[in-house]
Protein backbone atom coordinates (compact mmCIF):
# COMPACT_ATOMS: atom_id res chain seq x y z
CA UNK A 1 0.00 0.00 0.00
CA UNK A 2 0.95 3.63 -0.47
CA UNK A 3 0.23 6.34 2.08
CA UNK A 4 0.56 10.11 1.99
CA UNK A 5 1.11 12.08 5.18
CA UNK A 6 0.79 15.84 5.12
CA UNK A 7 2.00 18.45 7.56
CA UNK A 8 2.45 22.17 7.87
CA UNK A 9 -0.99 23.70 7.83
CA UNK A 10 -2.17 26.29 10.32
CA UNK A 11 -3.44 29.78 10.96
CA UNK A 12 -1.64 32.74 9.44
CA UNK A 13 -2.33 36.42 8.92
CA UNK A 14 -2.80 37.87 5.44
CA UNK A 15 0.56 38.40 3.81
CA UNK A 16 2.12 35.61 5.83
CA UNK A 17 3.74 32.37 4.75
CA UNK A 18 3.31 28.67 5.34
CA UNK A 19 5.09 25.61 4.05
CA UNK A 20 3.25 22.34 3.49
CA UNK A 21 4.96 18.98 3.23
CA UNK A 22 3.65 15.63 2.01
CA UNK A 23 5.61 12.41 2.30
CA UNK A 24 4.68 9.27 0.43
CA UNK A 25 5.59 5.89 1.80
CA UNK A 26 4.93 2.23 1.09
CA UNK A 27 5.48 -0.02 -1.88
CA UNK A 28 6.52 2.65 -4.35
CA UNK A 29 8.41 2.08 -7.56
CA UNK A 30 8.03 5.59 -8.88
CA UNK A 31 5.89 8.69 -8.51
CA UNK A 32 5.20 10.47 -11.77
CA UNK A 33 3.27 13.46 -10.51
CA UNK A 34 2.80 14.94 -7.06
CA UNK A 35 0.47 17.81 -6.48
CA UNK A 36 -1.52 19.95 -4.11
CA UNK A 37 -5.24 20.55 -4.34
CA UNK A 38 -7.49 22.60 -2.10
CA UNK A 39 -11.12 22.73 -1.22
CA UNK A 40 -12.77 25.72 0.38
CA UNK A 41 -16.16 25.46 2.11
CA UNK A 42 -18.93 25.18 -0.44
CA UNK A 43 -16.53 24.92 -3.35
CA UNK A 44 -15.16 22.12 -5.48
CA UNK A 45 -11.68 20.77 -5.00
CA UNK A 46 -9.24 22.55 -7.30
CA UNK A 47 -5.67 22.07 -8.41
CA UNK A 48 -3.21 24.42 -6.75
CA UNK A 49 0.04 23.13 -8.25
CA UNK A 50 1.67 19.94 -9.40
CA UNK A 51 5.15 18.77 -10.32
CA UNK A 52 6.47 15.88 -12.37
CA UNK A 53 9.39 13.67 -11.47
CA UNK A 54 11.54 15.67 -13.89
CA UNK A 55 10.61 18.94 -12.20
CA UNK A 56 8.05 20.39 -14.58
CA UNK A 57 5.53 22.47 -12.68
CA UNK A 58 2.01 23.68 -13.20
CA UNK A 59 0.19 26.32 -11.14
CA UNK A 60 -3.30 27.65 -10.82
CA UNK A 61 -3.47 31.23 -12.02
CA UNK A 62 -4.62 32.36 -8.58
CA UNK A 63 -1.36 31.28 -6.92
CA UNK A 64 1.22 32.04 -9.61
CA UNK A 65 4.02 34.18 -8.26
CA UNK A 66 3.04 33.46 -4.64
CA UNK A 67 3.27 29.68 -4.25
CA UNK A 68 6.18 27.42 -5.15
CA UNK A 69 5.98 23.66 -5.45
CA UNK A 70 9.06 21.47 -5.16
CA UNK A 71 9.86 17.85 -4.52
CA UNK A 72 12.59 15.60 -3.21
CA UNK A 73 12.44 12.45 -5.32
CA UNK A 74 14.78 10.55 -3.02
CA UNK A 75 12.39 11.14 -0.13
CA UNK A 76 9.15 10.89 -2.15
CA UNK A 77 8.19 14.21 -0.64
CA UNK A 78 6.52 17.24 -2.13
CA UNK A 79 6.48 20.74 -0.65
CA UNK A 80 4.33 23.79 -1.16
CA UNK A 81 5.81 27.10 -0.11
CA UNK A 82 2.98 29.60 0.21
CA UNK A 83 3.85 33.28 0.44
CA UNK A 84 1.72 36.43 0.44
CA UNK A 85 -1.24 34.46 1.65
CA UNK A 86 -4.70 35.92 1.12
CA UNK A 87 -8.05 35.35 2.80
CA UNK A 88 -9.18 33.42 -0.26
CA UNK A 89 -6.39 30.87 0.18
CA UNK A 90 -8.25 29.51 3.20
CA UNK A 91 -9.08 25.87 2.49
CA UNK A 92 -8.23 22.29 3.25
CA UNK A 93 -5.14 21.41 1.25
CA UNK A 94 -4.78 17.86 -0.05
CA UNK A 95 -1.68 16.16 -1.38
CA UNK A 96 -2.02 13.87 -4.39
CA UNK A 97 0.37 11.38 -5.95
CA UNK A 98 0.24 9.38 -9.18
CA UNK A 99 2.74 6.62 -9.68
CA UNK A 100 3.55 2.94 -9.84
CA UNK A 101 3.85 0.56 -6.93
CA UNK A 102 5.95 -2.50 -6.45
CA UNK A 103 6.41 -5.25 -7.23
CA UNK A 104 4.71 -5.29 -10.64
CA UNK A 105 4.31 -1.63 -11.47
CA UNK A 106 0.58 -1.27 -10.99
CA UNK A 107 -0.47 2.34 -11.17
CA UNK A 108 -1.77 4.12 -8.11
CA UNK A 109 -3.34 7.40 -7.16
CA UNK A 110 -3.44 8.44 -3.52
CA UNK A 111 -4.74 11.39 -1.56
CA UNK A 112 -3.51 12.69 1.73
CA UNK A 113 -5.82 13.27 4.66
CA UNK A 114 -5.83 17.02 4.17
CA UNK A 115 -4.41 19.86 6.20
CA UNK A 116 -6.24 23.06 7.10
CA UNK A 117 -4.83 26.39 6.02
CA UNK A 118 -6.61 29.39 7.48
CA UNK A 119 -5.77 32.97 6.58
CA UNK A 120 -7.28 35.40 9.03
CA UNK A 121 -6.48 38.67 10.76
Amino acid sequence: QVQLVESGGGLVQPGGSLRLSCAASGSILSINVMGWYRQAPGKQRELVADITSSGSTNYADSVKGRFTISRDNAKNTVYLQMNSLKFEDTAIYYCNALGRRSPFGATFERWGQGTQVSVSS
